[in-house]
């Protein structure tokens, strides 16, 4: 970074091998303005946008982070704005070639003693907050759903005062989809293990409508394995009673077999109380920071996302990993052009070959539906400065800090392994967030240059901005603040340590994010690349 003063020209250069840099200054800088070094623009380039650290010919390389992301398609003079019709799309990295487990990462130190408050249940695993889910096997169920949602929050919840709320997760999927083809076992898995998410505490009540191709037992195998009787309309389902174990052994309805639209209601509203009495005996108690599962996401990023918030976020990730926990980074079309600097860091072979198998697996999936990965970025991405997928690719990696890669896993699986995971993800940020609670997450990073009030009903979201205009803009939003990296008012550890210390508190019920604060709840997404009928 050049000069230290807020309202001194500022330029970024990451790498010393760099031929581009980022202006930092709000509302960008006018042509004729001379940088401290003696660089000076010769035309107006916006905040965020690359400017040409020397004459770059056209059709040579223009380096960022050290990479190439592009060509220059016309001659770009010392100081002139590179923005995004003077730079082509290279070829994407070719996965047949790439290195894997080849980088000797020293070990790092463990992080010992740390602990976070949460909710243990009596499989083992651990809460975040203590949520009643209510889990549709298709999607005609939603609007009851919804409503019976509305009426036990405003009805049931005030008598339970230590659970924090209802979730209906609603989705699109049951009914009209070709179950049986080879794909549909994503969208399956993934409502399965929403539904089996620890912050419901395994009191999660499943509601059918009846003739859909997605039966309630295939999400909800646990009621099905105990052989139980559906808690349909009859006299005994009615009478059911709570078992001095304090565990339900099913909870299945099916609409069709209610009286009613009111019996329905009633029906849903009877179970869930039974449910709540339960969850209400919930406590937080300290649990080791090693039982934490943390998402890591970005979306409406911007070119300062990669310099900024990103990076704090991978210095947070690594602390995580050195406590024991499982982190984890997605989005295979923001990680698929700096594949090659991911492969080396894998723990062994097979997990390299994993990661390799999912790009593989997303390039296909482009391919079939005629797209490929310069559909990616967002008009808002460019605004923000960056020029194609490759500069924004070897932005977002940056939230995965330098710890070696666990493990991998496809869309919707469910975490086991401990320290820095690849779970692989279209971009959206609602499908991804969907993805992640699916594998497990209890609380989810996320970065964001341009801006989003995007929040999960299922746990909290950080808010991360990578400009302290942003910041500024949005102080009811944003949590923290990673913009004041690139005026030098801050280092990448000094936020990654903030952010660290939020995610234990907010894991703990101690602080609550901004999306928590405002219940902001965006849908859950399924991924589903399956033919429907």
């Amino acid at each position: 970074m050049v000069g230290n003063s807020k309202r001194a020209p500022l330029y970024i250069k990451v790498n010393p091998a760099d031929n581009v840099a980022i202006v930092v200054n709000e509302g960008g800088l006018p042509a004729g303005t001379r940088f401290a070094d003696g660089l000076v623009l010769l035309e107006e380039v916006p905040q965020g946008h690359k400017v040409a650290l020397s004459d770059i010919a056209k059709g040579t390389a223009v380096r960022r982070y050290g990479e190439v992301i592009g060509h220059a398609t016309r001659p770009l003079p010392k100081g002139s704005w590179v923005e995004e019709s003077s730079v082509d799309l290279p070829a994407a990295p070719d996965l047949d070639s790439l290195p894997l487990a080849t980088l000797s990462l020293p070990a790092a130190k463990k992080l010992e003693g740390l602990f976070f408050d949460g909710y243990r249940n009596a499989d083992g695993s651990v809460g975040s907050k203590n949520l009643l889910g209510l889990v549709p096997s298709v999607q005609c169920v939603a609007g009851v759903l919804q409503h019976a949602a509305s009426r036990i929050e405003k009805e049931l919840l005030p008598r339970y005062p230590h659970v924090d709320g209802v979730v209906a997760l609603n989705h699109s999927y049951g009914c009209g989809v070709a179950i049986t083809a080879p794909d549909a076992e994503i969208p399956i898995r993934t409502i399965r293990n929403l539904a089996a998410h620890p912050n419901f505490g395994g009191q999660a009540l499943f509601v059918g409508l009846g003739c859909e191709k997605l039966q309630p037992e295939r999400i909800a195998p646990a009621a099905a394995a105990a052989g139980c009787a559906d808690l349909a309309s009859s006299s005994a389902a009615s009478a059911a009673a709570v078992p001095a174990s304090g565990s339900l052994p099913c909870g299945i309805i099916r609409l069709q077999e209610e009286a009613g639209f009111d019996g329905m209601v009633a029906r849903i509203l009877a179970l869930a109380e039974e449910r709540l009495a339960i969850l209400e005996k919930r406590r937080r108690e300290p649990c080791p920071l090693s039982d934490l599962v943390v998402g890591m996401q970005c979306g409406g990023s911007d070119a300062f996302s990669g310099v900024t918030a990103n990076p704090a976020i991978g210095y947070a990730s690594d602390l995580l990993v050195r406590a024991g926990a499982t982190v984890m980074f997605s989005e295979v079309t923001e990680v698929r052009d700096a594949i090659h600097l991911l492969t080396p860091r894998a723990a062994t072979p097979a997990v390299g070959a994993a990661l390799v198998r999912e790009m593989k697996w997303y390039d296909a999936y482009l391919a079939r539906g005629g797209a490929d990965r310069s559909a990616n970025p967002a008009p808002g991405n460019k605004k923000g400065g960056l020029a194609n997928i490759v500069e924004k690719s070897l932005g977002s990696i940056a939230k995965s800090g330098t710890s070696p890669i666990a493990g991998v896993l496809g869309p919707g699986e469910l975490a086991k392994e401990k320290g820095l995971i690849f779970a692989a993800t279209p971009a959206s940020d609602f499908i991804c967030g969907t993805l992640q609670l699916a594998s497990g997450i209890h609380l989810q990073v996320f970065s964001t240059g341009r801006g989003t009030p995007y929040g999960l009903a299922m746990a909290p979201v950080i808010k991360v901005s990578s400009r302290s205009y942003l910041a500024r803009q949005w102080p009811d939003l944003i949590d923290i603040d990673a913009g004041k990296i690139a005026t030098g008012d801050a280092s990448v550890e000094e936020v990654g340590a903030e952010i660290f210390q939020l995610i234990i508190d907010a894991a703990s019920g101690r602080k609550k994010p901004w999306a928590d604060i405002h219940g902001i709840r965006n849908d859950l997404v399924l991924f589903n690349p399956a033919p429907v009928t």
